[in-house]
């Protein structure tokens, strides 16, 4: 997740996003397509800074919820219609650009995240959040085994 930030740092800053990300101590591990689970990560972040309010925030929490392995990523902005919200998993759907504040996009990013949890034997949860703004809620199986330090060199 910090590599996904980092990366659009510069994005971030020109939007005036404020992010806030926290982590559960020590982490949550996955098993998986490495290549795949960044897609779906990238995706995810790249939707909460096209899709936000100029000035608006992030606000990004990784680790464990029960047993699974867990990334939420909630924005504010305008209010959005839950069953629209429900529908931008199907490829191809977007909401419209007066609703979102941008033009931006194929409508495909979703849809890739759902299908990336998917096939990691996880689920993809949004929600239209009461005061405005999405909650994209990703949960995944956790890592059978925890890397080692020089696994993860």
């Amino acid at each position: 997740m910090s590599a996904a930030l980092a990366t659009r740092s510069d994005a971030i800053a020109a939007a005036g996003l404020t992010v806030r990300h926290t982590t559960s101590p020590g982490g949550a591990w996955v098993e998986g397509n490495q290549e795949l689970v960044c897609r779906m990560v990238d995706n995810v972040m790249e939707n909460a800074i096209v899709h936000n309010d100029e000035g608006g925030w992030i606000q990004v929490a990784t680790g464990t919820c029960g047993p699974l392995a867990c990334l939420t990523v909630e924005t504010g902005g305008k209010l959005l219609d839950q069953e629209q919200v429900e529908q931008l998993i199907q490829p191809f759907r977007r909401l419209r650009a007066d609703r979102t504040g941008s033009d931006n996009g194929a409508g495909l990013g979703l849809s890739i995240v759902a299908a990336v949890a998917e096939a990691h034997g996880g689920t993809l949860d949004l929600t239209a959040r009461a005061d405005g703004g999405l909650r994209v809620g990703i949960a995944l199986p956790p890592a059978h085994r925890f890397p080692s330090a020089g696994e993860l060199a």
